[in-house]
């Protein structure tokens, strides 16, 4: 029998101080109010003092009023009748639909065992070609998606979520404005994605511990799922929005900031969500993919700092467009080998011409003379850019492989592109390869 308190010792901002034993660390509390009932979390204990954020806030609540610890921490229910629904950083439903009471699972547990793990040598195809075919997407990795405010970047991880050929999606939102979380609604409605999927959306008007939850909800679900046999792709917008509630926390319980006010545990709260992703042996996997918006496009502010040592890679979200300069998949390597030969030819020496590119255009703009090379190349990245780098191109891998050498051939004869002759030979276009003779 849990005990129940009726003395409240303070109250700061949406954090309660209770004096309680036999209390164990992020423990869930019941808050019983004039208003109702409202959830609170164990976030700090000292001793007998124990320290609640407050799911709802603190509004209403006086220092009467009764706190019952429930025993467990946060639960989630898991099932297959999640799949097409919609919830909230609590995990109950958003969607009007009917609450999930079976089969709880708690949240926030440890990191696979790494001998439980598989080396990554599987794809992801996602018909973006710029990922498929550039910075390839590998099962159990964790990539972040650095970007600032105002790029599509939940355009970007919609349309992921519609193409990627994965089993199931879960999505978590995490302080998202009411028109980004209806836009990623209506789009998977439509693009008919919603009903292999998992939404938990905390929008920016919901209390804040609540966003906090929502990477530990689809991670905890994500596992649950890929344990039984599913290949599981995890999208979380965004990182940034998680790692300020974390801050927001640690000031009002008056901890030591470190660097720009984060917390000194920044690094570790971000880790322990990125090491989620797994390929278990013998079942499916969880594979990572979250936006982390650039205060200032600076990215040396902490969240995308900590992050870059966390993760495997990173796309550069820039201009619409995923930049090839700067965006990495550490992990391309174990799978492009085993899609088709021409795959890393196309992918090294396309960014090669496109760098090129990058530097006649700055000749350009200075006012310098165009050769017949500049004219070629400049011809060249006007095409790469509408037909490989748009990120509305959808077309398979092998599509985007042979669109690579179309585009080669309009721009540049065989001996111009620096390629192996075996791969000019079974590849090069014919037609044009007659045209040119």
């Amino acid at each position: 029998m849990r005990k129940v308190h009726n003395r409240i010792l303070s109250i700061a901002g949406n954090v309660v101080t209770v004096k309680a034993s036999d209390v164990a660390y992020e423990e869930l509390a019941e808050v019983r109010t004039s208003r109702g009932k409202s959830l609170a979390q164990v976030i700090k204990l000292e001793g007998d003092i124990v320290s609640l954020q407050v799911f709802s806030g603190s509004r209403g609540i006086s220092t009467d009023n009764e706190i019952r610890f429930l025993g467990h921490p946060m639960k989630v229910a898991f099932s297959e009748n999640m799949l097409g629904r919609i919830f909230d950083g609590s995990g109950q439903p958003r969607d009007n639909g009917p609450d999930l009471t079976d089969n709880l699972i708690e949240i926030a547990g440890p990191s696979v065992n790494p001998a439980k793990r598989i080396i990554p040598e599987r794809m992801i195809r996602t018909n973006i070609p710029m990922i498929d075919v550039f910075n390839s997407l590998v099962v159990s990795q964790k990539l972040p998606i650095f970007s600032v405010s105002g790029e599509p970047y939940n355009e970007l991880l919609a349309r992921i979520a519609m193409q990627a050929e994965v089993d199931m999606i879960i999505l978590g939102g995490i302080g998202l404005k009411y028109d980004q979380y209806m836009y990623f609604k209506n789009t998977l409605e439509e693009g008919g994605a919603l009903n292999r999927s998992i939404l938990f959306v905390h929008t920016a008007s919901d209390p804040i511990v609540e966003g906090l939850m929502v990477p530990d909800l689809s991670l905890a679900v994500a596992e649950k799922f890929a344990l039984s046999g599913k290949d599981v792709l995890v999208l979380l917008s965004d990182m940034t929005n998680f790692s300020d509630a974390l801050k927001e926390i640690a000031i009002t319980m008056e901890q030591v900031p470190s660097n720009r006010g984060y917390p000194g545990d920044l690094y570790s709260q971000l880790a322990r969500r990125y090491e989620k992703a797994v390929d278990f042996e013998g079942a499916g996997s969880i594979t990572t993919l979250a936006v982390t918006t650039m205060p200032g496009d600076d990215v040396t502010h902490p969240v995308p700092d900590n992050t870059g040592y966390i993760t495997e890679g990173q796309f550069y979200l820039r201009g619409g467009r995923i930049e090839p300069f700067g965006s990495l998949s550490r992990l391309k390597q174990q799978v492009n080998d085993k899609t088709r030969k021409d795959h890393r030819a196309i992918m090294d020496g396309m960014i090669q011409l496109y760098a090129q590119y990058k530097e006649t255009e700055e000749k350009r703009a200075m006012g310098f003379r165009m050769g017949d090379w500049d004219q070629k190349l400049l011809k060249y990245g006007v095409l790469f850019e509408s037909q490989m780098m748009d990120l509305s191109v959808k077309i398979s891998l092998e599509d985007a492989l042979d669109k690579g050498w179309q585009i080669l051939a309009e721009c540049f004869s065989p001996q111009e592109t620096n390629f192996r002759s075996d791969l000019i030979d079974e590849f090069w276009p014919k037609d044009k390869v007659e045209a040119k003779e």
